[in-house]
C-alpha cells in the first residue's frame, strides 16, 4: 500500500450525524424527500437538487446556517485519528456533498490540507440566493477524487477512502485502499478493502500506522 493522501467523507464519518443537508432541514421542520427521488431518478440535476433544497429553507441568513451548523458534532476519535495522521506525513482531504459551511468549520478544528463540499451562496446583506454552487456531485465523487489526485501529483492508487454510504462505492472501487466506517450497508461493506465497526475513528488508524 503506497497511500500518501487519506480522503474523508464528512457526513457519517468526521461528524457524528448521518448528512448536513437533513441537519439543517429538521432544524427547519422541512422534508426533501420528493427533491431526493427527483434527484436520483434523473429528473433533475444536482444544481436543481441543492436549489430546490435550499428553497426549502426560505429567507434565511447564512450566518443561521453557520450558527445550526456549528453544533454538529464531531465524530469519536476524529481529531485523535487526523492528528496522528498528519504526524505520520499523510495529507488529508474531505471529499463530501455535504455543506461547505461545515467542512470549512472542520477543516479548521482538524487542520484538513484539502476540502472540497457544496457551497451555498448568499447576498451581500448575508441573506441566501437560494442558489448553491455544485463542488461535489452525490452521484460522481470519483470526479472530485481525480481531481485531488492531480493536484497532489499521484495516481488515484496513491488515495485511501474513508466513507460509508453507497455514494462512496464508485471511489472505493478507484482508490488504492478503501474503509467502509460504521455502515451497515452491505454494497458499501462489500466494495471497501477493510470495514471497522463501531463510531470511533481512531480505530482506522492501525492501516495506516504500522
Amino acid at each position: 500500500m503506497n497511500t500518501k493522501v487519506i480522503v474523508f467523507d464528512m457526513d457519517g464519518v468526521l461528524v457524528d450525524i448521518e448528512s448536513s443537508w437533513q441537519f439543517v432541514h429538521k432544524r427547519f421542520n422541512v422534508n426533501n424527500t420528493d427533491n431526493l427521488k427527483e434527484f436520483l431518478n434523473h429528473i433533475i440535476s444536482y444544481d436543481e437538487f441543492m436549489e430546490k433544497d435550499i428553497a426549502l429553507w426560505r429567507r434565511v441568513n447564512i450566518e443561521t446556517l453557520k450558527n445550526i451548523l456549528s453544533e454538529v458534532p464531531l465524530m469519536k476519535g476524529a481529531e485523535l485519528a487526523v492528528t496522528q495522521l498528519r504526524k505520520e506525513g499523510y495529507k488529508t482531504a474531505i471529499i463530501s456533498a455535504g455543506i461547505s459551511i461545515l467542512a470549512e468549520r472542520i477543516q479548521q478544528e482538524l487542520r484538513i490540507d484539502h476540502i472540497y463540499a457544496n457551497k451555498i451562496i448568499a447576498h451581500k446583506n448575508g441573506i441566501l440566493t437560494g442558489k448553491g454552487e455544485e463542488v461535489v456531485n452525490l452521484l460522481n465523487k470519483i470526479a472530485v477524487l481525480r481531481e485531488l489526485a492531480s493536484k497532489e501529483h499521484m495516481t488515484l492508487l496513491n488515495c485511501a477512502v474513508i466513507g460509508d454510504t453507497i455514494f462512496d462505492v464508485p471511489v472505493f472501487k478507484a482508490a488504492g485502499f478503501s474503509i467502509a466506517f460504521n455502515t451497515n450497508n452491505e454494497q458499501v461493506r462489500e466494495a471497501a478493502d477493510v470495514v471497522v465497526e463501531g463510531k470511533d475513528l481512531k480505530d482506522i488508524l492501525p492501516y495506516f500506522i504500522r
